[in-house]
């Protein structure tokens, strides 16, 4: 059997709008669309506060005492009664959230349709209905959209109008009419029935009553999708945001805004110069050996901490963690104009900063730990070799050279070797003052490579020797 017109609006979904209940994307979308709910349901409380408010003070002017005082009263049932649905709403309804939203109707009900125990009036009771009151249902149903929930103002939508209904049958069925005012009316206009009609005080005209409730179920429905539709508009941001968290865990900030505005997949290879550096704390098994795990992890935790932040401050890409080092590259995924500047740096703000935490250690009668630098530039391919998700992969001899200039800072008993080729372009990039310290050592073999190489060093410090 085919689904209602009405009710397939909302029953349509894409697997992109609803991710599978069991997965990270589902979980962390309804976490976000929770705390928006919360921030909403705030908001919404403070915006009732405010209009219950504003129409109290209204009602001062438009009710006479001591009629207003009970409608002072209700006003203030419904800013209670808002707090407490703050308190216990959360993604779609739970049972004491729609008990809250059905006492919010039927006070306003209650309020408007129902005899007013402090009134001297004698009219009757169809009069309130002739007082134009529905139209401030529109406000509660205004205050559903604030939750984010499509249900909850859909739920306000038909409620509102079956309470509706079935007050004005009650209404019609238990009041006491004066008959004797619908005959003065109709006596004093004889040649205008429909006028006399529209001024009957017994009069509910149930045409206008049914007009309000199908008007309010159109606009309530309308509300209901523009908020399901903003659900999936969340839905989508919340998926970009994790994406865009994913993402700044591998690369810098900057890099990261330019792959989110940039509609060119990373699948397309490309090959151009990038300084890569590696990172390693040496004889790092044998500070392990002996040692708790968890002081081991909490160890290489500090210092991945240190040295992640300064390859994201130099504007580099955390290519991958190797257990207890590292590898960065500067120049990925678009080359810089001082890619190799960078990466220099980035290892000057990485010795500070080890400098600091190793002084740290030493007072806390904790071994200082020594670390070995490595940095080349040259060219490489760059590509996403992922098939489902992001693996950018940096692939070429630069890398092999610079992982091999790392473990020679070992045989130089130095903290940082860099290649020629990366003095050179640091030269070539006007970065003249991030080589003070450097000292040539010409003709070193590197395992693996053919031929020697010249490179620079950068000696280590005297305690850690």
């Amino acid at each position: 059997m085919d689904r209602l017109p009405i009710l397939s609006l909302f029953s349509r979904r894409s697997a992109d709008d609803f991710p599978d209940k069991d997965s990270p994307e589902f979980h962390y979308t309804e976490a976000v669309l929770e705390r928006h709910k919360q921030q909403g349901l705030a908001l919404a409380v403070h915006v009732r506060w405010v209009t219950m408010f504003v129409i109290g003070l209204l009602l001062f002017f438009i009710v006479p005492m001591p009629d207003v005082l009970y409608y002072e009263c209700i006003l203030a049932l419904l800013s209670l009664n808002g707090w407490l649905m703050r308190q216990i709403g959360r993604v779609g309804l739970s049972r004491a959230e729609l008990g809250l939203i059905f006492l919010d109707l039927v006070l306003m009900t209650a309020g408007m349709v129902g005899p007013n125990p402090l009134s001297t009036h004698g009219w009757p009771l169809a009069m309130q209905y002739q007082f134009d009151n529905f139209i401030y249902f529109y406000i509660i149903l205004a205050y559903g959209t604030l939750a984010y929930s499509w249900r909850t103002v859909l739920t306000l939508g038909i409620w509102t109008s079956g309470i509706w209904v079935i007050a004005l049958g009650l209404s019609m069925w238990l009041s006491q009419p004066a008959p004797d005012l619908t005959d003065a009316i109709y006596g004093a206009l004889p040649n205008m029935p429909d006028l006399a009609y529209r001024l009957d005080p017994n009069a509910y005209h149930v045409s206008e009553r049914i007009q309000e409730v199908i008007v309010f179920l159109i606009v309530a429905l309308i509300m209901a999708l523009s908020v399901r539709r903003f659900n999936g508009l969340l839905r989508s941001n919340a998926a970009l945001e994790r994406e865009r968290t994913n993402l700044s865990r591998y690369f810098s900030p900057n890099v990261v805004e330019e792959l989110s505005q940039n509609d060119d997949p990373l699948k397309q290879i490309r090959s151009h110069d990038i300084a890569v550096l590696f990172v390693d704390i040496v004889g790092f098994t044998k500070f392990a050996a002996n040692r708790d795990p968890r002081e081991v992890i909490a160890t290489l935790r500090e210092f991945h901490g240190l040295m992640e932040q300064a390859v994201f401050n130099h504007n580099g890409t955390l290519d991958k963690y190797l257990g207890d080092g590292l590898m960065a590259t500067f120049g990925t995924p678009a080359p810089g104009e001082k890619d190799a500047i960078n990466a220099l740096n980035c290892v000057h703000q990485m010795m500070d900063a080890l400098d600091v935490w190793n002084e740290k250690r030493l007072e806390n009668l904790l071994p200082a730990l020594r670390v070995g630098f490595g940095i080349h530039y040259g060219p490489a391919v760059l590509a996403d070799i992922g098939a489902h998700r992001l693996e950018f992969a940096v692939v070429g001899n630069t890398v092999n050279v610079a992982s091999r200039l790392e473990n020679l800072t070992r045989d130089l008993n130095a903290r940082l070797v860099i290649s020629d080729d990366v003095r050179r372009e640091v030269l070539k990039e006007g970065g003249h003052a991030c080589l003070t310290g450097l000292h040539e050592h010409k003709a070193q073999s590197l395992r693996g490579v053919e031929g020697t190489v010249d490179v620079w060093v950068f000696e280590r410090p005297k305690q850690l020797i």
